[in-house]
């Protein structure tokens, strides 16, 4: 069975992955991004089928970066050899442990998949993999890779530990699940609205010219402020 993995070119060196057979809420945007030394991939799906046929990890070295470690960015992490993430995640990354990870979410959920990604595969004895990080990013951290540098965001509230990439030079950013069009979400285990009214208030302020959303499409700066805007609003008029 082939055509799990569906990957489209979103900027030069940037394919953006995902899979078009996992129910939307669990869909995420997956990005290899070519370098000079090596390449980057940034996030890794649900993990039932491997990322190998799509973004391979042997030949040149890939750089394994995972923005957070919700189920469906993190199922293939352990395919990798170069881990990298936050360190208020990085228990979850090592043991994968469901209070971090909400896979038990992806596993009971009735439209889970559209279609199983093998003929025999079964969802109920899913498990993701332990992958502990080979190294740690916080905020500041850069990612060389010859020829781009990206500066290492720390914006929590969606997770603890979400992070994004930011290409100074070019203002090509990486959000992860940041910010994306559609609903945020923020009522979720480890999840604080509190803090993730203070990272749209950096981020409607933030100099980019794409945002490379952990959901849904790339959008502009103009979109991210109105999107970071609206949420602040929303929360405030609750009177959070």
């Amino acid at each position: 069975m082939t055509g799990w993995f569906e990957t489209t070119i979103v900027a030069p060196g940037v394919t953006r992955i995902v899979e078009p057979h996992v129910h939307p809420f669990f869909r995420a945007n997956l990005y290899r991004i070519a370098g000079r030394d090596f390449d980057i991939q940034l996030d890794f799906g649900t993990g039932v089928r491997s990322m190998a046929e799509v973004s391979p990890s042997g030949g040149k070295p890939v750089l394994a970066i995972a923005t957070h470690a919700h189920v469906d960015h993190i199922g293939c992490f352990h395919e990798y050899a170069d881990r990298v993430g936050h360190p208020a995640e990085a228990d979850i990354f090592a043991t994968m442990d469901d209070a971090g990870t909400l896979c038990s979410w992806f596993v009971a959920h009735p439209q889970a998949m559209q279609r199983p990604p093998s003929p025999d595969f079964d969802l109920r004895g899913f498990a993701i993999p332990p992958a502990p990080l080979g190294s740690l990013v916080d905020e500041g951290s850069l990612v060389d890779t010859g020829d781009r540098r990206f500066r290492v965001l720390h914006l929590p509230g969606h997770s603890p530990g979400s992070i994004a990439l930011l290409d100074e030079a070019n203002g090509e950013f990486f959000a992860g699940d940041a910010i994306y069009q559609g609903g945020l979400v923020d009522d979720i285990p480890g999840a604080d609205i509190g803090v993730y009214i203070e990272t749209m208030r950096r981020l409607a302020e933030l100099d980019v010219r794409i945002v490379h959303a952990g959901h849904g499409p790339s959008i502009d700066r103009a979109t991210m402020r109105t999107i970071a805007l609206d949420y602040i609003a929303s929360k405030q008029a609750h009177g959070i």
